[in-house]
């Protein structure tokens, strides 16, 4: 891992040494390209990987003054390898200098450390993400006008902080895939994480292109609000096994959440959009407000909303199974003690010194003593 001071310097290029040094070598990429700004001829090259590309000035009105707003193209591609970097160096940065650290003090198991490691990424990340994607929404004023999801559709037009927001936002989830490399995933967690990893990166894609970032940025902050919670309540759970209260708040609050999701995907694509004027396919005006488009979209969040509330099922019967069986074995130690059975009489016929009274009246004995 980057940062990280070793005795043993393994051999160059090997996958241990890209391991141990990535953070490094992709810290001496992102310097060449800042490099680049320093000089005239590399200027216009390097700024397309560091700038966000395609503003458009707008006169809203006679009296206002002009708006920078931005649109989405190719050079977006070279925007977003940039910030792959730089959220490659932030993640070896968290990963050394904070969660190292935690795991020296815990004293973790293997797989216990792979998933500390994981939600301790991904907390940040949520914290972070929720965080802006709150201001953005507060300066939009959804909550008082909900029916800006599609009114004037298609919303090719962006403000700074939301094309921003997706580029970081993609550029995070695509940096999740060479960490999985990086990191030394155990393999039994790569589908997993592959799984949602390619989730992410095709619907924020997805919302980025069709020119429905609003909806997309409504969808994902109660979405990264749940997920906090949960990974939150994970890193509370690996410190201390008592502390699982958080995944009682997060299991009500991720049923909300899938119910608003499909709430909303619903009321944009069945409702919304065919009512709008600009009916129709066209890519250089960046409309996608056709039937079939509609409707593969809502298939892709409806089936995704179904597959992680199938995954939430199983991880709550799993957990119950779990807690019942914890339950069974607890009360099987602390039930009470048999009652003993009574004594067999002993040898001679006395038990405890006491000769019973069916020896006294017997006939048997009766005749030993008439003898």
């Amino acid at each position: 891992m980057g940062f990280r001071k070793k005795n043993k310097s393994p051999p160059v290029l090997s996958h241990e040494f890209v391991i141990q040094n990535h953070a490094d070598m992709v810290s001496c990429l992102a310097m060449i390209i800042l490099l680049g700004l320093m000089f005239e001829v590399t200027a216009k090259f390097a700024i397309m990987f560091i700038t966000v590309q395609y503003n458009v000035t707008q006169v809203l009105d006679e009296r206002s003054e002009p708006v920078n707003l931005y649109q989405y193209g190719p050079k977006d591609v070279a925007t977003v390898f940039f910030y792959l970097l730089i959220a490659v160096i932030l993640h070896a940065l968290i990963q050394e200098y904070i969660l190292d650290k935690m795991n020296r003090r815990l004293h973790l198991s293997k797989t216990k450390h792979s998933k500390f490691n994981e939600s301790g990424q991904l907390a940040v990340f949520y914290l972070f993400s929720f965080i802006w994607g709150c201001s953005i929404l507060t300066a939009e004023d959804f909550a008082t006008n909900p029916t800006f999801l599609w009114e004037g559709y298609p919303h090719t037009h962006m403000v700074f902080q939301v094309k921003f927001f997706y580029i970081c936002q993609i550029a995070y989830w695509l940096h999740a895939l060479p960490e999985l490399y990086f990191q030394k995933v155990r393999k039994e967690d790569i589908p997993r994480q592959l799984y949602y990893i390619c989730l992410y990166i095709v619907h924020i894609t997805g919302a980025y292109v069709l020119n429905l970032h609003r909806l997309g940025l409504v969808l994902l902050v109660p979405h990264y609000l749940v997920e906090l919670l949960f990974h939150a309540s994970r890193l509370f759970y690996f410190s201390d096994e008592n502390k699982q209260k958080g995944f009682t708040l997060w299991a009500l609050l991720f049923v909300i959440a899938r119910l608003l999701t499909l709430t909303l995907s619903v009321l944009t694509f069945g409702f919304g959009l065919p009512r709008t004027e600009n009916q129709g396919f066209s890519l250089t005006e960046g409309n996608f407000n056709v039937l079939t488009i509609r409707m593969t979209c809502l298939a892709a969040i409806c089936l995704t909303q179904a597959w992680m509330m199938w995954k939430f099922i199983n991880f709550q019967l799993k957990k119950w199974r779990e807690h019942s069986q914890n339950q069974a074995s607890k009360k099987k130690t602390v039930s009470p003690k048999s009652k003993p059975h009574k004594r067999e009489p002993t040898r001679g016929g006395a038990t405890n010194g006491v000769v019973k009274s069916e020896e006294k009246t017997s006939p048997r004995a009766r005749k030993a003593k008439a003898s």
